[in-house]
């Protein structure tokens, strides 16, 4: 795929009573997602609470979809759609953060959603992605290697927000993080010791059949931020086009 302009994440928050509705969603929409005009490639994403990301942390009052647009007047039309207006109704809160792909690598089944971001510099805040299938074998010794990170990951400097993703409830996982500016990224990922022997143990111990990682510039941030367990400043303005 080429690289899109716009990239969006949709997070809803919803009553417990609904649950069973959420997980009916979860088993009919996907199709109706990627249905919808001008989507290139949409997922529907179980949540985390983002304090163990491993099998026990589902959080099922939270639910997303990550969907890559043909162009953001296609993205306007979200709301207005079979999927977008279900969900709508389901939801006590909803947020919708707006992302331009900055750095992809690997892939998403089989697909290279967000092509080849040729990158450039970011002043405000990002987003990153990781995205990953299990080997059902290395399963175990992955979720034994989660905890330190995310113990570290929740006090990071310049982190915003942070939760787990799934397309199901095992094997199929992933992290969404916002961070205040790319530095605070950069100085988690590639200096924070537990995180760094997270990423040297990878290859050797063999625990993804596909993975994806990815950075996005954070272009707007539209709803409830709390939806996202949003952690910044209130007071400071830390994405544009806040809402």
């Amino acid at each position: 795929m080429s690289t899109p302009e716009l990239v969006t994440l949709h997070v809803w928050r919803i009553p417990p009573a609904a649950v069973p509705r959420a997980l009916a969603r979860m088993a009919l929409h996907p199709r109706r997602l990627r249905r919808t005009p001008g989507v290139r490639f949409g997922k529907l994403l179980g949540t985390g609470t983002g304090t163990g990301f491993g099998p026990g942390d589902a959080d099922l009052t939270r639910w997303a979809a990550l969907v890559v647009w043909d162009s953001p007047a296609a993205a306007a039309g979200f709301d207005a759609s079979p999927v977008g207006r279900s969900w709508a109704r389901l939801a006590r809160s909803s947020v919708r953060v707006d992302l331009r792909p900055l750095t992809s690598r690997g892939e998403w089944s089989g697909t290279r959603p967000f092509g080849d971001p040729p990158g450039g510099r970011v002043d405000g805040p990002v987003l990153a992605l990781t995205r990953a299938r299990l080997r059902p074998r290395r399963a175990v010794t992955f979720w034994r290697a989660i905890p330190p990170v995310a113990a570290a990951l929740h006090a990071a400097p310049g982190l915003l927000a942070r939760f787990g993703i799934g397309e199901a409830p095992l094997g199929w996982q992933g992290t969404v993080s916002l961070w205040r500016d790319p530095a605070d990224l950069v100085a988690f990922a590639y200096r924070q010791p537990e995180h760094r022997a997270a990423i040297t143990r990878t290859p050797t111990e063999g625990w993804y059949a596909e993975e994806l990682f990815a950075r996005f510039e954070v272009r707007g941030v539209v709803g409830d931020r709390t939806v996202l367990g949003w952690a910044g400043d209130g007071d400071r303005e830390t994405a544009r086009g806040n809402a």
